[in-house]
């Protein structure tokens, strides 16, 4: 498709500099129409003002696209993902990652709703989410064009983006020039959602180099966080979360409360240097508060209810899953073919599970469901009625047999 067959085109918006340049760009190099997409991730900023921006660039206010994603985006994405315990290299709870399918979902059901031949997106040439945006739509709409600009644009630098802004009369906040107007580079790169908060850049592209605790955004430092444990029931039903101390809440507002349970109590910091799809490692600072929690309490409901033999199958999927969803895959046959497996595992995972919250530490403290698997009169270590210790020793002969006649044959050679 080439770019006079490009009439109209939906661009990712933020209504930050770079996506205000990204706008003007599309109306001058593809000459077409743009319609914006703002989502509400539950990214702790004001969305409303990106129409303004947008309007005041020559948007009809009817390609204008705003909107409150955040219940969709728990429901459908957040908690699939906190069903297979997902985490990429042991330590990164997908924060980012698990947001970009839903962008892209909206951006190919926006171009389709309008009539547009291509998306747009503001991710860089250097990291994954250019991977997740464009693998996720072409799943979606095998014909859509995906516009990459800092793929095909010269402005290689904050300052030769402050110098196109400047002469095409888009409006540069305050925080990206000083008092002089000359460019000031912001300390990280970051990306909010409901689910988390992420920094990289600058300071931290030293791995060597410590956070700065101004840095951290959404927690109370652990030393700081108050002297006096605080405590939280999570009920479970089919592997989801559904209410905190026996209220019932939606997804999105139940993320929210235990996302205000960790920020006080200083939980959820990350500092990983990872993998990326693209080939190079890269460090990242993250906050996933009410995540982490989660996973905690999420975990400890199927340590009763799992059968033995599903739960560490499960853990066995889990990093080829927390990969898939890391690359983009979201969209894939094997991504829902996992998905599937792991929900079958989920239909008598409920309960409660007790939290006591401490100085950036989640610890559980009990767990209980009219399902659970734990059964004391076998697990007593007092007297019991049901369990012949004797049994072991037939099954523990049978297990080592293969030592045996292997071990009597390397005596006779």
């Amino acid at each position: 498709m080439s770019k006079k067959d490009i009439k109209k085109v939906v661009l990712a918006y933020s209504g930050g500099l770079d996506t205000s340049i990204i706008l003007k760009w599309l109306q001058d190099e593809y000459n077409a129409e743009v319609i914006t997409f703002t989502a509400d991730l539950g990214q702790g900023e004001e969305v409303e003002p990106a129409r303004t921006k947008a309007i005041a660039c020559g948007i009809k206010p009817e390609n204008v696209f705003i909107l409150d994603i955040k219940e969709e985006f728990v429901k459908d994405y957040v908690f699939p993902m906190f069903r297979a315990n997902a985490i990429y290299e042991g330590e990164y709870l997908l924060g980012t990652s698990i947001a970009r399918p839903l962008i892209a979902k909206k951006l190919i059901d926006i171009a389709n709703q309008t009539g547009a031949e291509a998306v747009s997106h503001g991710a860089t040439g250097k990291g994954n989410d250019q991977v997740r945006f464009e693998l996720g739509a072409l799943a979606l709409r095998p014909d859509i064009k995906v516009i990459a600009p800092w793929r095909e644009w010269e402005l290689n630098s904050r300052e030769s983006l402050l110098e196109y802004a400047r002469k095409n009369g888009i409006e540069i906040a305050q925080k990206h020039v000083d008092e002089n107007g000359n460019p000031k580079i912001s300390p990280y790169s970051m990306d909010a959602n409901l689910l988390h908060i992420s920094y990289e850049g600058l300071h931290l592209e030293n791995p060597n180099n410590e956070p700065e605790e101004s840095m951290w955004l959404w927690t109370t430092a652990p030393e700081k966080a108050p002297d006096v444990p605080e405590y939280l029931t999570i009920t479970y039903k089919n592997g989801d979360p559904v209410a905190i101390d026996g209220v019932e809440m939606s997804p999105a507002t139940l993320l929210t409360k235990l996302n205000e349970y960790g920020n006080r109590n200083g939980i959820g910091r990350a500092d990983i240097v990872e993998n990326r799809y693209v080939g190079m490692k890269a460090r990242g600072c993250y906050e996933t508060p009410g995540g982490t929690i989660m996973l905690k309490a999420h975990r400890a409901i199927e340590s009763i209810c799992l059968d033995r033999e599903a739960a560490h199958l499960k853990d066995e999927l889990m990093p080829r899953y927390a990969k898939l969803i890391y690359q983009g895959y979201w969209f894939s046959p094997e991504r829902e073919m996992l998905q599937a497996a792991i929900d079958a595992t989920q239909k008598h995972v409920e309960g409660t599970v007790k939290i006591k919250l401490y100085k950036g530490n989640v610890t559980v403290i009990g767990r209980d469901s009219i399902k659970s698997l734990y059964n004391d009169a076998y697990s007593t270590f007092e007297k019991d009625e049901v369990y012949n210790q004797k049994d072991a020793e037939g099954f523990i002969r049978l297990n080592a047999l293969r030592f045996i006649i292997a071990g009597k044959n390397q005596n006779r050679n």
